[in-house]
C-alpha cells in the first residue's frame, strides 16, 4: 500500500484520488483554505485529510498534481521548496515544453518526475472510460497504483512530454471543435440566420450541437487555459496556433457560467458570447 498525496481534489482530481483509494492505497489531501465544494468532493472520494499541504508532502511517497493549467508551476514550486524527494506526477493539461519546465523545477528540489495527461471526464466509474496517460522513467510505478481501478493509467513512453502531447492532440479536436461550433452559432445569431443554418444542418445535428455547446459552458473557464497550451504546442511543432488562441477567447467569454446550476439555454450562451465583442 502506497501513501499518495493529491494536490488538489477538484472535480477531476477527487475522482483520480478515489480511483487510487479503490485500489487499496491511502490518498492524503489538505483541507486548509479549500472550499466547501472541494471538501465535499474529498469526502465522496474517501480521501484522508491531513489539514495542510506540508503535511501531505511529508507523509506521501507519490504526489499527484491535478490543478488548472495556470497553477501548474506554482504547485510544483511549492512541492520543490518543501524538500519532497519522492515521485511527483504532473497530471495537468499543459504543453510538452511546459511539462519539461515543470520537470526541471521538481527535480531541482530533489524529487523524480512523471508526465501525465488525463483524457475523459471525472473517473468515478469504469464506464466513464477515462485514461491517465503516463510517460517518464518511473511511469510504471504510477500506473501500478491504478491497476484494476476505475481509472486506466497506461504508460506510453519513457520520454517526458509524450503524455502531455497526446493530451494536447486529443483536446485540440474535442474542445477546439466545441469552440468552433460555439463561434459559428454566435456568428449566425449576430447575422440573423441561425434558424436558416439549423434547417440546413437538420434537426439532429442542430440539437446535438446546441446540447454540446451548452453542456460545456460550466467548464469554459478551465478550457480557456487548455486552448492556450494547445496553441503553444502547435507553435513548438512549427504549426500555426491561431485557431486555438481564438478558441481560448471563445471560452473566456463564457467563463461566467462556472458554477452555473445546470446547463444554460442557448440564448443565454449566445448573449454572453456576443456582448463582449
Amino acid at each position: 500500500m502506497t501513501r499518495i498525496g493529491l494536490l488538489h481534489p477538484g472535480a477531476m482530481g477527487a475522482s483520480v484520488g478515489a480511483a487510487v483509494n479503490d485500489n487499496g492505497h491511502t490518498v492524503l489531501w489538505a483541507s486548509q483554505g479549500r472550499s466547501a465544494a472541494t471538501q465535499e468532493r474529498a469526502r465522496r472520494g474517501e480521501l484522508q485529510d491531513v489539514a495542510t499541504v506540508p503535511e501531505v508532502l511529508a507523509s506521501s511517497e507519490i504526489v499527484l498534481s491535478v490543478c488548472p493549467p495556470h497553477a501548474a508551476e506554482d504547485v510544483a514550486a511549492e512541492v520543490a521548496e518543501s524538500g519532497f524527494a519522492g515521485l511527483y506526477v504532473d497530471c495537468n493539461a499543459v504543453s510538452p515544453e511546459r511539462t519539461r519546465g515543470i520537470q526541471r523545477i521538481v527535480e531541482k528540489g530533489g524529487a523524480d518526475y512523471v508526465d501525465g495527461g488525463i483524457i475523459g471526464g471525472p473517473a468515478w466509474t469504469r464506464e466513464a472510460g477515462t485514461r491517465l496517460y503516463l510517460s517518464g522513467l518511473r511511469a510504471g510505478e504510477v500506473s501500478a497504483c491504478f491497476a484494476d481501478s476505475p481509472l486506466s493509467a497506461p504508460v506510453i513512453s519513457e520520454r517526458i512530454g509524450a503524455a502531455s502531447a497526446l493530451k494536447m492532440g486529443y483536446a485540440a479536436f474535442t474542445k477546439g471543435s466545441t469552440a468552433l461550433l460555439t463561434a459559428i452559432l454566435g456568428m449566425v445569431e449576430k447575422e440573423g440566420v441561425r434558424a436558416d443554418l439549423a434547417r440546413q444542418w437538420g434537426d439532429a445535428f442542430t440539437a446535438q450541437t446546441v446540447r454540446r455547446v451548452c453542456d460545456n459552458t460550466a467548464k469554459a473557464w478551465r478550457f480557456e487555459g487548455e486552448m492556450h497550451e494547445i496553441a503553444a504546442t502547435f507553435h513548438a511543432a512549427g504549426l500555426p496556433g491561431g485557431f486555438h488562441q481564438a478558441a481560448a477567447e471563445v471560452f473566456r467569454r463564457l467563463a461566467g457560467f462556472k458554477d452555473h446550476a445546470g446547463p444554460p439555454d442557448i440564448e443565454a450562451v449566445l448573449e454572453a458570447l456576443l456582448k463582449q465583442e
